[in-house]
């Protein structure tokens, strides 16, 4: 009884312990797993910053190359001496008309949105649109940024809401000059609405903000004439003053975003969507102090960055998990080993007993180690026996594709026997020339035949299994050769996409090769009488294993055969067809090669078979 309260008394013990391990393991990982997800957080959004910048420098070039477009005009128009004359006649109804015209003409011809004259108090006396609604002509733009500008620093640009039209513009105005003086200015007015239609169709969310923080262009139409933050009081008075944006009211937008030439994460709620977070990228353009802002959610970053600690949680749990199982194992022996040292102290009289009985533990191990030879020979039979079944496999898909190689070979056998009776025609006439060109042809001929029967060769030998550095293009393509003949019988397609050259797989090279010439054969039985012909191979790729994988667009597997389509004898062929022997094989060789084979039906039709190796 005092033995069996000492091994109580410690189980308790060992189990406390064990829960305040399991709770110290779980906090580790728990950490591990926060710090990973943080440093991939990290990474994820360092690279999308960058992205984002490259996005954001793409739309200002684009916007600053329409700008810049017809920088010069206004300058143009003003040397022109048709306005010149309207300034010095302003009263002249025939100047008037013919700088109408001409206008109308320059709107034209630079496909801007308007053209017009004003004399030295800023009052148009001639436009583009003077005969529409809505004419410039008889307004007077004295109030203007770019009038004021123009007259005082020789350039006046300004981006703002048309104040007899109400359609916003990007305005160029040059002053006209005429005898050393400044009698009037000439301007140009730009449509910037394709360009802003242009952002709202790239998906991105974009914003463009003038030198105030007043969102002027934006892809989120609720947030246009908005300021990114509150307008103080002499920001308000110039907007006013110029009637940049008319009558409007600029309210602040509350969102959080500022101009900052870093990249920086705001939770952000756009227009009929929920808030996430949300990365901000600005950039500088144009002359008049604007700000590109370009808004790129971030969930997709956290989500992975998410994945990536919970899988590092786990992995570490698992590593702690294998350490304390094999602590414990360890624990576990020694208490054992004590419990026997105490037991055989506590029970001396069993030891003859014990020595009694070891004789017969001798009979019974000489029996057992016979058994183990018996076994090791049966081993080695079905060893034998599933190489020859291999080697069986072999020469049956060869039998299947007998015809095409017969005429892979008579082919090239035909072709030589005609070049050959040609060159002897030629001989006698004395064209050496044709002669050694039908020669040439001769040796193409020869060398295709012995590369058919080489990969024929290499695919009938029999081989040990020996795992090597498989390349799998290379193996795939040596496959699909030996097909060849079967695919144009099928009238199929087969192709191979985005294999790499350098990818390998641990396997026997002739053995891989007989699974992939069995799949590949199977598949193009399965596409033979569908519409669609079509097969392909490709690869899958993780850190230590490589997937395989035939597909095809035939009409799928019945799913009462998927459970027994590895097994022998079993097939879904017509009788005469096949003996169901062929996947059966193509398992055994997997496995042997240390790998699995599956297969299963894609949604959208047709079967993948997956063969899983170890990555080379």
């Amino acid at each position: 009884m005092g033995f069996l309260a000492y091994l109580s008394l410690h189980a308790r013990q060992d189990w406390r312990w064990l829960g305040l391990r399991i709770l110290a393991t779980a906090a580790l990982c728990g950490l591990g797993g926060w710090l990973v997800a943080s440093q991939v957080l990290r990474g994820q959004i360092d690279q999308l910053g960058q992205q984002s910048h490259h996005r954001a420098e793409f739309y200002r070039q684009s916007l600053e190359s329409l700008l810049s477009r017809n920088t010069s005009l206004p300058r143009i128009i003003a040397r022109e001496d048709r306005l010149k004359a309207v300034l010095r006649h302003p009263e002249s109804a025939n100047a008037r008309a013919t700088a109408n015209r001409y206008l109308a003409d320059i709107r034209r011809d630079a496909d801007i949105n308007a053209a017009f004259l004003m004399d030295h108090s800023g009052l148009t006396l001639a436009a583009s649109n003077f005969d529409q609604p809505g004419s410039y002509v008889g307004n007077s733009y004295a109030f203007r940024p770019y009038f004021l500008d123009a007259m005082q620093n020789g350039l006046g640009i300004f981006y703002g809401i048309g104040a007899t039209t109400g359609d916003p513009g990007y305005f160029l105005t040059a002053p006209i000059e005429i005898e050393g003086q400044r009698l009037g200015a000439a301007t140009v007015k730009i449509s910037l609405d394709d360009f802003e239609s242009a952002l709202t169709r790239s998906g991105d969310k974009v914003l463009i903000a003038d030198a105030n923080g007043v969102i002027f262009l934006s892809s989120i139409p609720e947030w246009k004439y908005l300021s990114l933050a509150p307008l103080d009081a002499e920001a308000q008075r110039r907007i006013e003053a110029s009637r940049q944006y008319r009558e409007r009211h600029i309210n602040h937008l509350d969102a959080g975003l500022k101009l900052q030439a870093a990249p920086y994460s705001v939770r952000l709620k756009l227009p009929d969507s929920p808030a996430q977070n949300t990365l901000v990228v600005s950039v500088p353009t144009g002359s008049l102090g604007w700000s590109i802002l370009l808004l790129t959610r971030t969930g997709p970053e956290r989500q992975n960055a998410l994945f990536a600690g919970i899988a590092t949680a786990f992995a570490l749990a698992f590593v702690f998990s294998m350490i304390i199982y094999f602590r414990l194992s360890v624990r576990r022996h020694e208490e054992r080993v004590q419990a026997d040292a105490r037991l055989r102290q506590a029970h001396q009289e069993l030891e003859q007993r014990i020595a009694e009985r070891t004789a017969d533990l001798r009979a019974t191990n000489a029996s057992l180690e016979e058994r183990i030879d018996r076994l090791k020979t049966t081993e080695r039979i079905l060893r034998e026996t599933g190489d020859n079944a291999v080697q069986a496999g072999k020469l049956a898909v060869l039998g299947q594709m007998a015809a095409g190689i017969s005429h892979e070979v008579n082919q090239p056998l035909t072709a030589m026997h005609t070049l050959t009776d040609n060159a002897r025609d030629l001989l006698d006439r004395g064209d050496f020339g044709e002669v050694r060109s039908n020669l040439d042809g001769i040796k193409q001929m020869a060398e295709r035949m012995g590369r058919i029967a080489g990969e024929i060769k290499n695919f009938t030998r029999k081989s040990l299994v020996e795992k090597q550095p498989v390349p799998v293009l290379n193996v795939v393509c040596q496959a699909a050769m030996l097909v060849e003949s079967r695919r144009r019988l099928a009238d199929a397609t087969l192709t191979l996409p985005e294999i790499p050259e350098t990818l390998a797989v641990l396997a026997d090279p002739q053995r891989l090769e007989q699974v992939l010439v069995n799949l590949l054969l199977n598949a193009l039985d399965a596409v033979a009488p569908c519409p669609t012909r079509h097969v392909a191979v490709l690869a899958a790729v993780d850190a230590e294993r490589i997937c395989i994988i035939v597909r095809d667009s035939g009409t799928g597997i019945p799913e009462n055969a998927l459970a027994h389509l590895f097994e022998p004898f079993f097939t879904t062929k017509s009788s005469g067809q096949g003996l169901g022997l062929g996947l059966s094989i193509s398992r055994m060789i997997v496995q042997e090669l240390g790998g699995t084979i599956e297969a299963h039906n894609r949604e959208n039709g047709g079967a993948d078979f997956c063969i899983t190796l170890d990555r080379a």
